[in-house]
């Protein structure tokens, strides 16, 4: 009787205890899913690096072309993407992380991690939307012979990974160099960067010169 009795309430403490497991699960799971930050996002994921290999292996290879005539007006940016909201809006919400947006659609709060330099920012206003090939390089590599229509979107693509929210400084330092003369103040980005810089290359078939191709190779070889 008394071996009987013992189980009985061993089953009914158990018969307790599965629904009550069951709700601090679910109630951890919710817990889990408030506290999570918002995950940062990116620029369009670019080709592997045996890929850019591929690709700055077919690109064009010769001196740069000159600046004579180039004007950032002949690639015009920012451009409306949908109702008030423009190129430059859409990289900050898209890039940021908790980005709130006013009417207007300019970005009135949120936070932004500028892979460049490993810095955190919380004003728009410190942060630039780089054109990872410039469009004075663009220019000089094959785009002065674009239509005005081509070079605007160019300037504004977004389905490559040729825009990115970065700190204004950095990218006022790198102005419109290529990556033999200029990379990114953080070693661990420079593959990144690469790719980025080699899919856009040629998509857009621009060339490269000698010194930037090799700087490229470098890069991609120790990726």
């Amino acid at each position: 009787m008394v071996r009987t009795r013992t189980t009985a309430v061993r089953r009914k403490f158990y018969a307790r205890r599965i629904p009550i497991l069951a709700g601090l699960s679910a109630l951890a799971a919710v817990t889990t899913m408030l506290v999570l930050p918002t995950a940062q996002a990116a620029p369009p994921t670019p080709p592997s690096a045996a890929t850019a290999r591929t690709y700055l292996g077919q690109l064009t290879v010769k001196p740069e072309g000159s600046s004579t005539g180039y004007s950032r007006d002949k690639f015009p940016h920012w451009i409306t993407q949908s109702g008030s909201c423009n190129t430059r809006e859409v990289v900050l919400k898209r890039d940021g992380t908790d980005v709130q947006q006013d009417s207007s659609c300019a970005a009135v709060s949120g936070k932004w991690f500028s892979p460049y330099d490993n810095a955190t920012w919380y004003a728009a206003s410190d942060v630039d939307i780089d054109h990872v090939v410039p469009l004075a390089e663009a220019w000089r590599s094959g785009a002065s012979g674009w239509t005005t229509s081509r070079r605007q979107g160019f300037a504004n693509d977004l389905s490559r990974a040729q825009l990115i929210a970065v700190t204004d400084n950095v990218n006022q330092s790198k102005g419109d160099q290529d990556p033999a003369e200029w990379l990114p103040p953080v070693g661990g980005y420079h593959c990144m960067y690469a790719r980025m810089w080699v899919q856009v290359k040629h998509y857009y078939a621009l060339s490269v010169d000698s010194a930037e191709k090799s700087a490229l190779s470098g890069v991609l070889n120790r990726c």
